[in-house]
C-alpha cells in the first residue's frame, strides 16, 4: 500500500520542526511556496477566472477560510490544491482553534483571479511582518 502525498508532506513537517526557528523557516517555506504558486496562477489568462468564489477576506479566519476557497478554486487551477495544504498546515501550526479547510459561508462573492490577487497579497504581508 502506498503512503499518500499529504501524510509524507505532513511527517517531513514534522521532522524539520525540532525548534522554534525550524518552525518559523517551515511556516516561511510555505508561505514562499504559496507565493510562488500564486503568481503563476495569476499570471494564466483562462475562462474560469471569472468564476465566482466566496470573498472571505473580510474575516477573521482568513487562512482557513482560504484554504477551503483555494480547494474549490482547483478544478480550474490544478496548482491550488498545493496552495490549499500549504494554507492547511499553516492553519494547524499556528491555531489550536481552527481546523482547515473551514467552512465558508456563501454568500458575498468575488472573482476567482481577485481572490488569487488579494490571497497573493495577504501571503506577502504575511512573510514581510513574519507574523507566521
Amino acid at each position: 500500500m502506498s503512503i499518500k502525498f499529504p501524510v509524507l508532506l505532513t511527517f517531513f513537517c514534522l521532522l524539520a520542526c525540532h525548534s522554534h526557528k525550524a518552525a518559523l523557516l517551515k511556516s516561511s517555506n510555505f508561505l514562499n511556496e504559496n507565493i510562488r504558486l500564486l503568481q503563476d496562477i495569476i499570471r494564466m489568462n483562462v475562462s474560469c477566472d471569472k468564476m465566482n468564489v466566496t470573498n472571505i477576506f473580510a474575516d477573521l479566519e482568513i487562512l482557513c477560510k482560504a484554504a477551503t476557497v483555494a480547494l474549490e478554486g482547483q478544478s480550474c487551477h490544478r496548482q491550488l490544491e498545493g496552495v490549499s495544504l500549504n494554507l492547511r498546515h499553516l492553519v494547524r501550526r499556528t491555531s489550536t482553534v481552527f481546523e482547515a479547510p473551514c467552512p465558508v459561508a456563501a454568500g458575498n462573492t468575488t472573482s476567482l483571479k481577485d481572490f488569487l490577487l488579494d490571497l497573493n497579497k495577504v501571503h506577502q504581508q504575511l512573510a514581510k511582518d513574519n507574523t507566521i
